[in-house]
C-alpha cells in the first residue's frame, strides 16, 4: 500500500496486532481480523526466528493486499525491505528509528514504541511515522511490561505533544477494550487491539464492531471539524 495513503487511512483505522493462543494461531487470528474489516495488521512474533517468521510473513503480506490493508512487521527491519512489506515496528530495545529510516529509505513506514513524552520526542527527532504508545493496563500478550498510562497518563502525554508542536499519529496499546474507544478519540488517539479480539467468543465480529465504532468516531469528529470552520 501507497505510504501517503495508508498514513492518511491511520486515523479511521485500528490496529490489530497478531497473537497466538490455545484456539488460533499467528496467521488464524490474521486472517479472522482481516476477514472483520481490520485495514492494518501488524505481525508480531517475539522470540521467533527469521526462517519461522519469513513464510507468515509472506502468507500474511498476499492476505493484507488482497484486503487492502497496510501490513507491519515488528523488528525485522531485514525481513520488510527483502519481502518488501508495508513498514515495521520498532520497540524500545529494536533498532532505533534513524538508523532503520537510513537502511529502509523514505517509502517504508515506520512505527516506535513510547511510554513517555520523552520517548515520543525521541521517536519523532529520529523520523518514526506514527507512535504505539502504553500500555494503557496491565496486560498478558506483551512481556517486560512498561508503566501503565491509564487515560490520564495519555492525557498528560498529549498536552505535552501540543506544547512542543509535536504531530503524530498515535494508537494507544495495552489491554484496551471496546469501551476504551471513545475516551482515547476524544484525545485523538486511536487504538491498537489483540487479546480483545482473539478472546471474543466470535473474533469476526467482535473485529467489525471495533472498526465499525472507530470509523464512525473519526467520521463524527471530522464533521464537528469543518462545522467549526
Amino acid at each position: 500500500m501507497n505510504k501517503s495513503l495508508a498514513l492518511a487511512h491511520f486515523q479511521t483505522s485500528f490496529q490489530f496486532i497478531t497473537h497466538q493462543n490455545e484456539r488460533f494461531s499467528y496467521l488464524e487470528g490474521a486472517y479472522l481480523a482481516l476477514i472483520g474489516g481490520c485495514d492494518w495488521v501488524q505481525l508480531r512474533m517475539k522470540g521467533a526466528t527469521d526462517e519461522e517468521v519469513e513464510p507468515i510473513a509472506r502468507k500474511l503480506k498476499l492476505a493484507c493486499e488482497g484486503a487492502g490493508a497496510t501490513f507491519i512487521l515488528d523488528d525485522r527491519v531485514e525481513l520488510v525491505k527483502k519481502l518488501q512489506i508495508d513498514g515495521v515496528h520498532l520497540g524500545k530495545n529494536d533498532m532505533p528509528v534513524d538508523e532503520a529510516r537510513k537502511f529502509l529509505g523514505d517509502e517504508f513506514i515506520i512505527g516506535g514504541t513510547a511510554n513517555t513524552f520523552n520517548d515520543i520526542r525521541r521517536l519523532h527527532e529520529q523520523g518514526a511515522d506514527y507512535i504505539g504508545c502504553g500500555p494503557f493496563r496491565y496486560t498478558t500478550t506483551k512481556e517486560k511490561l512498561s508503566p501503565v498510562l491509564g487515560i490520564e497518563g495519555y492525557r498528560q502525554i498529549i498536552e505535552k505533544m501540543r506544547e512542543n508542536k509535536i504531530s503524530l499519529p498515535m494508537v494507544a496499546i495495552g489491554g484496551l477494550t471496546p469501551d476504551d474507544i471513545d475516551p482515547l478519540a476524544e484525545l485523538g488517539i486511536g487504538v491498537a487491539m489483540s487479546g480483545t479480539i482473539l478472546n471474543a467468543e466470535n473474533p469476526v465480529t467482535m473485529t467489525r464492531q471495533i472498526h465499525d465504532k472507530c470509523f464512525g468516531l473519526f467520521m463524527e469528529n471530522l464533521n464537528h471539524f469543518f462545522e467549526n470552520q
